[in-house]
């Protein structure tokens, strides 16, 4: 028997379906990362992304699209298969589903969401992703970070 929260991973196309027959309610909030080691500030922000719509679906990058990022040649530590199975396991996400483009571009045209959410760090006017969910009426908002943490930070950490 599998953990009740594996059923949260879903391929793009189950998910799609899900989204167009009303499973998943509306207002749906979408994000995506890399989530390498999950920490507060992940967790955190993820809680505040959920409570702007009505179902969060969270997009991570797979193993392959992370080395693309240079987020470092150790990166990511997690595979893919765990970070999106700890993501599937927190309360506020509804679903997740990876995504191997460098951008999520492709997965919010399919998904459609109402709003796309991503860090503070992040400037949402100039986002390729911000345009194409204002073209269906959606909108996008960045989170502030309300706790400074970072797996970068974290790695380094453990090396000193």
């Amino acid at each position: 028997m599998s953990a009740r929260f594996e059923a949260k991973v879903l391929e793009l196309q189950a998910l799609r379906e899900a989204v167009e027959q009303g499973r998943l309610a509306r207002p749906l909030v979408f994000t995506n990362g890399v989530f390498d080691i999950l920490h507060r500030g992940h967790v955190s922000y993820l809680d505040e992304a959920a409570q702007l719509g009505a179902s969060l679906i969270v997009g991570v990058n797979t193993d392959a699209s992370v080395r693309r990022l240079n987020k470092g040649p150790e990166r990511p530590i997690n595979s893919e298969q765990d970070r999106a199975a700890l993501l599937a396991a927190l309360a506020c996400v509804d679903a997740v589903v990876l995504f191997d483009e460098d951008t999520p571009e492709a997965l919010i045209a399919a998904l459609r969401p109402d709003l796309i959410v991503k860090g503070g760090d992040y400037d949402m006017e100039a986002l390729p992703e911000t345009a194409l969910v204002r073209s269906w009426g959606g909108d996008a908002v960045a989170i502030p970070f309300e706790f400074q943490r970072s797996t970068t930070a974290l790695v380094k950490k453990l090396r000193d």
